[in-house]
């Protein structure tokens, strides 16, 4: 029995075929399923129904696979301990990000965090936040930036910084000549929307009070903010943006941006791991960089 075998019989649990935990561990899929067979053999039972689509763990198979989290966390708690005592900050970081808030934070801190921890080989990738909760609890990433309050049980999260948010209102709407906006004074007609899956929109249901179904005169199906406010320039619309987007708009349409009145008008910005997760010193550094950032 080795790790690589434990890891390659996890990965198969996580992804569900075999063909997707080679690519993830990657390795040829012949030579991963000839390890975790050779694993069946030496323990002397079947851990993988193969005849099911996703495969999925037998009887056996799930109280191995128990014990095998366990043996995995501790081995790589041990690497991640001489790591810190040798003070390194090294490994492979696998990071989601919410689309709300990657094209805003992430290059304003990968420079320098790649430049200060040259041994973290960091991947990203852009994830809605139902997606990154699945990635989570799968072990196909390793942390992600989120809304804080998001990911549920099983997830840790360490909060960052509070991210505001504003109205964005073409200057056709009746709103468009104040400075300031109530809650209350937003017609749910002329409010678009990220489309279902972002937690921004639930979050701003929720501020705003309204149902799910927003009647409006437009409907649209789009995970970027700045399609919203593209749309909002050419209609008598409105939609609400976070703060980190303002820096981004053109300093002619500045102007369109409002301030929210009252309540709970922000978000907290944090960072989320498995409560599994070993490599602490990975996250504290990830965590440092972003304040750092966002302090100047």
């Amino acid at each position: 029995m080795t790790i690589v075998q434990l890891e390659y019989l996890l990965a198969v649990a996580n992804c569900g075929s075999f063909s997707l935990a080679a690519e993830h561990c990657f390795v040829t899929q012949p030579s991963l399923s000839m390890q975790i067979k050779s694993l069946e053999e030496e323990l002397g039972v079947i851990l993988l129904d193969r005849s099911k689509k996703p495969v999925i763990p037998t009887e056996a198979g799930e109280v191995v696979l128990e014990r095998v989290r366990e043996t995995l966390k501790a081995y790589n708690y041990i690497r991640e301990s001489v790591a810190e005592l040798k003070g390194e900050t090294a490994g492979r970081l696998r990071l989601g990000v919410i689309p709300t808030i990657a094209p805003y934070l992430l290059h304003r801190f990968i420079p320098d965090f790649v430049k200060r921890y040259p041994k973290v080989e960091l991947e990203i990738r852009e994830m809605v936040t139902a997606d990154i909760i699945d990635a989570l609890r799968h072990d196909r990433i390793d942390a992600a930036l989120v809304a804080s309050g998001t990911c549920g049980e099983g997830i840790v999260e360490h909060d960052l910084f509070s991210d505001r948010f504003f109205c964005y209102v073409a200057p056709s709407n009746p709103l468009g000549e104040r400075q300031n906006i109530r809650i209350e004074d937003i017609d749910p007609k002329s409010l678009i929307l990220l489309s279902s899956g972002n937690c921004m929109r639930d979050q701003i249901l929720e501020l705003c009070q309204m149902k799910q179904d927003v009647p409006s005169h437009y409907s649209f199906e789009s995970g970027s903010l700045d399609t919203l406010m593209r749309i909002v320039d050419c209609t008598s619309c409105m939609t609400i943006i976070p703060e980190m987007a303002i820096d981004y708009i053109a300093a002619d349409k500045q102007s369109r941006v409002k301030t929210l009145a009252k309540g709970a008008t922000s978000r907290r910005i944090a960072v989320a791991v498995r409560r599994t997760y070993v490599k602490n010193s990975i996250i504290r550094a990830l965590t440092e960089t972003i304040l750092d950032c966002v302090a100047k």
